[in-house]
């Protein structure tokens, strides 16, 4: 397919695009130019991601071609005809079982990708993944071998092999930015009565679905207790770690008069139908909606100003982002967003976060690295604060104000004025890519060029106490000058060096 999938033409029924979006239009063409087929977009949850992809399916169309838009569940796929509906793309068939609106004919095709699947990809010249990050096979075996233009749109691009299907990946925008210009609001955190996960069962560095479950039914009458308290006038949606935890939760709900109701891979498609249609009403009769992944992704109800985390995570920053998400959405009078914490994720997974929140990815196997790591419970019972407003919790990173923590490094600071920062032995205190550019650009300098891979390795060791990261890649480490305390500390291990070799030769 040509360039001219994505050129500048915009039907009439699109209301027009706001900057960030137009941006993120023009990079993707910018990036279909100099030759990636594939590109992924990362954008927040409620920033217009269904927008953008339809946007250019419009455009595609208008040009005759053939577009299909990939959904990871069925649940998502009226919501997509819907919206498409709104934007004047009405020519489009849908790709399910008994659908009324089959029509495959049709220029425009919507689909669960497992559907897709067991059919058969029909023809294409641009395919839009929603929800990119769910890897599944159904639609990532075909986009490598088809010719199609393909986007992937997600906001948590953190899975592995993403980086083997996208060669590019563009940020149409952060978290911050998109609160700042109003269309995301702000997120306050109310932390209560936490599940205590001590000593709970884990596989591969994560608690079981049913450990946190178990744990969490020790709790269930502190969240109703703090909702009523803070949030009941509040349309909420509660997050628990199994069908059988959320049951629990809402019959919790339903037994002190709030009326809730459980939607999950066992609420069938006509209850989904009654359950979505009540809940999107403003004035809606049900107050919470509880699940456990069922609405984590995807899942647009602008007015929903609370949601309640009692699914403890340790590892999975993409879910917690995802779940946090759905409230922060802008609506008609809405200020901000009410996180009510149970689960602790949001202490966990603070620093991250605030990465996440300022500034996006810029590499797909950033965001994988992001959802491998093990995070551990804080020692203190209290949340850090930050010293500038007093929000909580604060990670390196103030999401509230902007405050930054200045970080202890083993950099010379200004006016000559050296910070004194001993090295130390455990993974705090020190900036990891600062300490390997100051090795490399060392080692590069003195000594072997052939070994100076190597002997940077051994050094950052030495020094760190830990092995690199995978991430961290000599050649393409930057040039740096090195600080003294570096240099001092790499003379004093060459001198040890030399010791114990002259007391070896006595």
């Amino acid at each position: 397919m040509q360039e001219s999938v994505m050129t500048q033409q915009i039907d009439g029924s699109f209301p027009p695009p706001r900057e960030f979006q137009a941006a993120a239009l023009e990079k993707l063409r910018h990036g279909l130019r100099d030759g990636h087929r594939c590109q992924l977009l990362m954008s927040p949850t409620g920033s217009g991601k269904t927008y953008i992809g339809l946007m250019l399916a419009a455009e595609a169309t208008k040009k005759y071609k053939r577009v299909i838009f990939a959904c990871d569940r069925t649940t998502l796929i009226g919501q997509t005809s819907d919206t498409s509906d709104k934007y004047g793309l009405t020519n489009h068939g849908i790709i399910q079982a008994n659908h009324w609106r089959t029509n495959l004919y049709a220029p425009f095709q919507i689909g669960s990708v497992q559907t897709l699947a067991r059919r058969g990809w029909p023809e294409a010249d641009l395919i839009i993944i929603d929800e990119a990050h769910t890897m599944y096979s159904a639609w990532t075996e075909h986009v490598q071998s088809c010719s199609a233009v393909v986007i992937g749109l997600s906001a948590t691009p953190f899975s592995k092999g993403l980086g083997k299907i996208f060669s590019r990946v563009v940020n149409a925008s952060s978290m911050h930015e998109l609160t700042q210009a109003g269309v995301l609001v702000p997120m306050r955190v109310f932390s209560g009565v936490k599940i205590n996960m001590e000593g709970a069962k884990t596989i591969g560095g994560e608690w079981t679905d049913g450990a946190a479950a178990k744990r969490g039914m020790e709790i269930i009458g502190d969240v109703v207790k703090e909702w009523l308290k803070v949030a009941q006038s509040r349309k909420s949606i509660l997050f628990g770690a199994t069908i059988g935890h959320c049951e629990a939760m809402c019959k919790q709900f339903n037994e002190a008069g709030v009326m809730a109701a459980v939607f999950s891979s066992n609420t069938t498609d006509a209850e989904r139908d009654v359950l979505l249609k009540e809940f999107r009403k403003p004035d809606s009769a049900i107050r919470v909606l509880v699940s456990v992944e069922a609405l984590a992704k995807g899942f647009d109800v602008p007015d929903v100003s609370c949601v309640m985390d009692c699914r403890p995570l340790r590892k999975s920053l993409s879910t917690a982002i995802q779940m946090w998400g759905r409230g922060m959405r802008s609506a008609s009078n809405k200020e901000d967003c009410l996180l009510l914490d149970f689960s602790g994720n949001i202490v966990r997974f603070a620093n991250d976060y605030a990465d996440i929140y300022f500034n996006g990815i810029s590499e797909l196997d950033a965001g994988e690295r992001m959802d491998k790591e093990v995070r551990k419970d804080m020692d203190e019972k209290d949340p850090p604060k930050c010293p500038e407003c007093g929000y909580s919790p604060c990670g390196q990173r103030c999401v509230s104000c902007g405050y930054e923590r200045k970080k202890r490094n083993l950099i010379d600071h200004e006016e000559g004025t050296l910070i004194e920062v001993s090295p130390v032995k455990k993974r705090t205190g020190f900036d990891e890519s600062e300490i390997w550019n100051q090795v490399c650009t060392y080692t590069r300098l003195n000594g072997n060029p052939d070994t100076a891979s190597k002997r940077a390795w051994y050094i950052y060791q030495d020094i760190t106490g830990s092995k690199p990261p995978s991430s961290l890649n000599f050649i393409t480490a930057e040039h740096v000058p090195v600080s003294t305390l570096v240099y001092g500390k790499i003379k004093q291990k060459q001198i040890a060096y030399a010791r114990s070799v002259a007391r070896g030769r006595k």
